[in-house]
Order: structure tokens, then sequence, then C-alpha cells
């Protein structure tokens, strides 16, 4: 056994030894309260990362997580940064972004591609638009840029746009040896809509809006997103998406959240997207028992994976992210967030530490029994976001970010990519009977229970 996996089993073991029951102290009415309880909830949070230690790989996290989760673990230390002003994690956090970029700066590593999805690229793209939103210091000239890599990840998905079966969208995954190569999910599509909203708000260039105007009419079309404004997990193409699989999943509304703000923003206000914001916000209350969020798809019954633990991080970062692009919904958004923060506090009450983040924060300081990354990143975020209304707001290229661009990164023929009227996708011939085989084994039944 590698150091690295010792000194993890030791930092796990601690977290989730016997319970102490103590609980993370917070005050949301003190902003020092509030630093002080994130500094613990990174700190803890940290002590699952090992990247950074001899022999292991930077950016990367130890088993059972997955690529995607630790871009979206250094987004939340991004969001750290930015709403407390500790550096203690800057270097740590800019390594990690810059060792996964690979070798053409799009965040398609060759450790990682053989299983990437367009989700899991999608996240690592939006932690570098929020290091450039933020300011969050650049890296030095020779290495990649964070505006340029989300750019990068923005046009090498752009690329991928199929229009061979549902009449457009992205696939789940990138490859089609890949189980779910057939499966057009919102994450994926979320992702990028929420990136094309914010490169428009950031850089000015209508394309990216474009392109996000596209992705959500296309989603509507095959009702990933129905009347009431709740965001479906995704469908089948083997089906032409002629049936929705129905679970609600807390990041597919958050994605699509902040990305109808921003363009709502972008557009001055735009009452097509004032609708489209206003009634995802309120879908949101599917995520809320008593003002305190929770993932209802598996939290209740206790069977959330290891992903799914994380996906309450997401929500909480972008509701609040969306205050900043819609100032009048701030005091609706903060009326769930500063409760769920309070309830995910209480929560922190496990391990030999007294503080490790369980699940459920509904069920208060009676800790669930879980813990990971996931628990304690959904903890930090929504904690946090309760300094959002003293943090500065999302910087452009025009009112004050410092990060380079360049429009055509992730691709060597900048045009087609970026026109959204040019059909561009990856060749599907070669999907295969087998994928389509495999994929059906695995949501067999369960499917079928969850369609319309």
């Amino acid at each position: 056994m590698k150091i690295s996996h010792i000194l993890t089993s030791v930092a796990t073991a601690f977290l989730a030894g016997s319970q102490v029951t103590q609980a993370l102290s917070i005050d949301l009415s003190s902003q020092d309260s509030i630093k002080s309880a994130a500094k613990t909830l990174a700190y803890d949070m940290m002590l699952y990362y090992t990247g950074n230690r001899t022999g292991d790989i930077p950016g990367n996290l130890p088993a059972p997580y997955y690529w995607w989760e630790a871009g979206a673990m250094f987004g939340a230390m991004i969001d750290y940064w930015y709403y407390t002003g500790d550096s203690t994690y800057n270097d740590v956090t800019t390594q990690a972004m810059l060792f996964q970029v690979g070798p053409n700066a799009d965040y398609m590593p060759p450790n990682q591609t053989k299983t990437e999805g367009n989700d899991d690229q999608g996240f690592w793209g939006l932690a570098a638009m929020s290091a450039a939103e933020v300011n969050f210091p650049n890296p030095p000239s020779n290495q990649p840029q964070w505006l340029a890599l989300a750019q990068a990840v923005f046009n090498t998905q752009a690329a991928r746009w199929d229009t061979t079966a549902c009449g457009g969208g992205l696939r789940w995954q990138i490859f089609t040896f890949n189980n779910g190569y057939t499966y057009k999910n919102s994450i994926s599509n979320g992702c990028f809509f929420n990136l094309g909203a914010r490169l428009a708000k950031y850089t000015g260039n209508n394309t990216y809006a474009q392109w996000a105007e596209r992705t959500w009419e296309w989603m509507e079309a095959i009702k990933l997103i129905d009347e009431n404004y709740y965001v479906y997990d995704g469908s089948d193409l083997t089906i032409n998406c002629t049936r929705i699989n129905r679970l609600q999943f807390t990041y597919n509304a958050g994605a699509m959240l902040l990305g109808a703000a921003t363009m709502y923003n972008y557009t001055n206000g735009s009452v097509i997207w004032e609708q489209r914001m206003n009634g995802l916000l309120k879908g949101t209350d599917v995520f809320f028992n008593n003002s305190v969020m929770q993932e209802v798809a598996c939290e209740g019954v206790g069977k959330c994976n290891t992903d799914q633990q994380s996906f309450k991080a997401y929500l909480s970062r972008w509701m609040a992210a969306t205050t900043k692009m819609a100032p009048q919904l701030y005091t609706q958004i903060m009326a769930k967030l500063a409760p769920s923060a309070r309830a995910a506090a209480q929560q922190c009450s496990g391990g030999q530490n007294g503080r490790t983040c369980g699940l459920k924060w509904t069920a208060g300081s009676v800790w669930d029994g879980s813990y990971g990354v996931g628990q304690q990143m959904a903890a930090l975020e929504v904690v946090q976001s309760n300094l959002i209304q003293q943090a500065r707001g999302p910087v452009t290229n025009s009112t004050g970010g410092t990060s380079t661009g360049n429009s055509a990164a992730g691709t060597s023929s900048s045009t087609n990519v970026l026109n959204p009227g040019v059909t561009t996708h990856r060749d599907t011939i070669g999907a295969g009977f087998l994928t389509t085989v495999v994929l059906l084994i695995l949501i067999g039944t369960l499917w079928w229970m969850i369609v319309d």
C-alpha cells in the first residue's frame, strides 16, 4: 500500500470513527463565524485529497471518487478563496487544475479519457470559468489560462452536438465504448448551457449565448424541462428521446438556474429569461423540506451513491451565484440557503472529531453515519454561500477580469464549432449494439418505473 493511501485511511478513520457529538458552531449573523466554519469544513474536506503527496497524481481523489468530483471539489476551493480571502489552498488548487488539463489544454487528460463523459469534463471547465470570474490568481504566463481552459471545454463540447437522434443535444459519454453513450442527460447539457451563458457574459461574444439558447430550447423540446420547470435526468436516443427518466437531482436544477439567471443578466432583463429563471427557482421547492435542502431522489431512502452525496454542493453554489445575476432574488434564495446552512452545520456532528458531516441535513444534529468528500463539500458550499452578499460580483473582461482567453481553444477550426447554425458532431457510427444492450441491462426494469 502506498504511503498516500495509508495516510488517507488514517484521515478517513479519524473523520469517521466513533461519534463524539459536538456539531459545527455557526452564527449566520457573523461573517467571522461563517468564515471560521468554512475554514474548518475546507480543512476536513481536503484531508481526503492525496494528489499533493509524493507519488500521487495532482488533481485526483482516491477511490471511490471519480475524476469529475475532484474538479467539482477544486471549484469549491476556488469559491472558498472567493468568499473568505483565505489563500491557504490556492497553490494546491492551481497545481491540480493545471495538471489535469491534458496535452490540448481542454481537460481531456490521457489518464481519464477512457471513462470521461461530457459532464465530467464540464465540471472541470466550470471550475476554470469560476476562477476567471472571481479573478482567482492567474497561472504563470507559460501555462494555460483559466478563461482559455473554459473556452476549450466549451469548444470541444460544441463539436459533439449530436443531431443524429433526438434532434440535438450532447450525449452523456464521449466515447462509443462507454456505458451511457446512447444516453442524453441533463447534467451534460446543463453544464454546457451554464458554461455558454457565463462565457457570453464574460466575453460579450453573443455566439456563446446563441448556443445557450439552442441548448435550452432542445431540452425543453424533448421535455427534459417541463412546464413546471422541473429538470429531469435524461433520455435515450435508442427510443429517440420519446420517454424521459423523471428522476430529479439538485445539480440538474442548479446548473440550469444559474445559466438562466446569467442569460437574464446578459440580455439586460429579457422577459423570457426572467420567466425561465423564476420558474426554475420555484421548481427547486421540490428539494426543500421546511426550507432545508435534501436530495429527494435518494436521500430519504438512504440510497445516494458517492456521486450523489455531493450534488447539494452544486445547487448551493449556483443558487448563491444566481443572486449576483439577479439581485432581486437574494431574499428568496437566502430564505432557503440560510436554514440549510444551519441544518448542515448541525449535521456535521459525527466522527472522532465531533464535526464530520453527514448527508441528511433534515436530521439536525443526529449524525446519519455517512461521511466523505461529498458530504463535506455540500456543507462547505451551503455555509460559505451565506457570504455571497458581501462578495464582489463576478467580473468580466470589461469589468476587471484579468484572465486571458482564446476563442479557438480546444479546436483547430473554431469557425464551425462556434457557429450554432452549423451541425458539428462526433461521428456516431459504431455506437454499437453491445453498448446499447449493456446500458439497457444496467437500467433495466427501473427505467420503465420512472418514465412517463
